[in-house]
C-alpha cells in the first residue's frame, strides 16, 4: 500500500479533523456576520449594529477570544506580552492557562492538526503540489528547528518591545484577516504558500513555525497519543508516507519497539492511523513516554504478515 503526502486520506478520523476545522472558522466567522460589522468585505457592515460583537457568547480570534465573558490568551502571544514588555497582568496569565492545560493535557501540537487555519491551508497547497506534479525537498530543515525560531522570535520581542509573531502571524492574516480585514500577516502566508509549492514540503509547520516549535515543546507531555500495536504492524510504511509532522517521529514505533508515538512534534492528526491497513495505529491515552513492545514476537508477527 502506498500513499502520497499531499494525498486526501480518507476515514473517521480525518473527516472528524476536516468538520472541526471548518467549525472552528466557522465559529470566529460567525460573531462578525450576526452583528452585522462585515467579513473582509464579503458581509457588508451597518451604520448601526443589531448586537455588538463583543456581547455575543464568543467572539475574538485564535489569539485572544472571549467565550462566554471568559477571556481566553494565546501561550505564546503571552510570552511574546512578557518578553516585549516584561510585565503580564494577572488576568492576562489566567487567561492563557485554559488553552496551556487543554493542549499541554491531550498534546501540543493538537493545536495545528485540528485548530489552525494555516494547517488547513497548507494541506490544501500539498494537494496542488501533486496535481501539478512538482517535486520538492522532504527534509529541508531539522524540524527542531521550529523551537529555536520560537525562542529566536521572544528575544527579539525582548529586544524591540514589540510583538513581532503577532505582527507577521499568518494564522493572524488567515484568523484576524477575515474577520476584520487586517492584511498583517499577508506576506508571510504568500511566502510560505510558494515555498511549499516549490521548495519543501510542510517547511512552515515542521521547522519554521514558532507557535508549532512551542506547542512541540509542551506536546511530550500529552497524554493523548498515536499508539502502536506492533503485533499487527507490516513495515508497509504507509504511516510515514502521509505523516503531516514529519515521518521520523514515527521512528520509535516502527524501528525502536515503543508502544506509543512520543515526539512532541505530534499533531494528532490520525492520518497515519486512517491509512493503516492492518490497523495496527490507533489514537487512546498513554503516558508521556514510551514503553518497549515484545520485539521478538512483534517481528515473528510481521515477517508472518508479510509473508501471507
Amino acid at each position: 500500500m502506498t500513499a502520497q503526502p499531499g494525498k486526501n486520506v480518507k476515514g473517521r478520523i480525518g473527516i472528524a479533523r476536516r468538520i472541526v476545522q471548518i467549525a472552528v472558522l466557522a465559529l470566529f466567522c460567525a460573531p462578525v456576520i450576526i452583528s452585522g460589522t462585515g467579513m473582509f468585505g464579503l458581509v457588508s457592515g451597518r451604520e448601526e449594529l443589531s448586537v455588538v460583537p463583543s456581547d455575543l457568547p464568543f467572539f475574538g480570534s485564535l489569539a485572544s477570544s472571549s467565550v462566554v465573558g471568559v477571556n481566553v490568551l494565546d501561550p505564546y502571544a503571552l510570552l511574546e506580552v512578557l518578553a516585549a514588555s516584561v510585565s503580564i497582568t494577572a488576568g492576562a496569565a489566567l487567561a492563557a492557562v485554559p488553552p496551556l492545560l487543554v493542549y499541554g493535557l491531550v498534546r501540543g501540537r493538537a493545536f495545528c492538526g485540528w485548530v489552525c487555519p494555516v494547517n488547513l491551508v497548507l494541506e490544501g497547497v500539498d494537494w496542488l503540489r501533486r496535481k501539478l506534479g512538482l517535486t520538492v525537498a522532504v527534509h529541508a530543515l531539522p524540524r527542531r528547528t521550529k523551537m529555536i525560531v520560537s525562542i529566536v522570535v521572544l528575544v527579539i520581542c525582548a529586544a524591540t518591545g514589540m510583538l513581532v509573531f503577532e505582527m507577521f502571524s499568518p494564522i493572524a492574516f488567515l484568523n484576524r484577516g477575515m474577520l476584520f480585514g487586517s492584511l498583517a500577516g499577508g506576506f508571510t502566508m504568500a511566502a510560505i504558500v510558494v515555498a511549499e509549492l516549490f521548495w519543501a514540503e510542510r517547511v512552515w509547520c515542521r521547522a519554521l513555525c514558532p507557535l508549532g516549535g512551542f506547542y512541540e515543546a509542551i506536546g511530550t507531555f500529552g497524554l493523548v497519543s498515536v499508539k502502536m500495536d506492533a503485533e499487527r504492524c507490516v513495515h508497509c510504511d504507509a504511516c510515514r508516507a502521509v505523516c503531516l509532522c514529519d515521518p521520523e517521529i514515527l521512528d520509535g514505533v516502527l524501528d525502536e519497539g515503543a508502544d506509543h508515538v512520543s515526539a512532541g512534534d505530534c499533531m494528532l492528526c490520525g492520518r497515519c492511523v486512517d491509512v493503516c491497513p492492518t490497523d495496527a495505529l490507533s489514537i487512546g491515552s498513554a503516558v508521556p513516554f514510551p514503553k518497549p513492545q515484545a520485539a521478538e514476537g512483534a517481528s515473528l508477527s510481521r515477517l508472518g504478515r508479510l509473508r501471507e
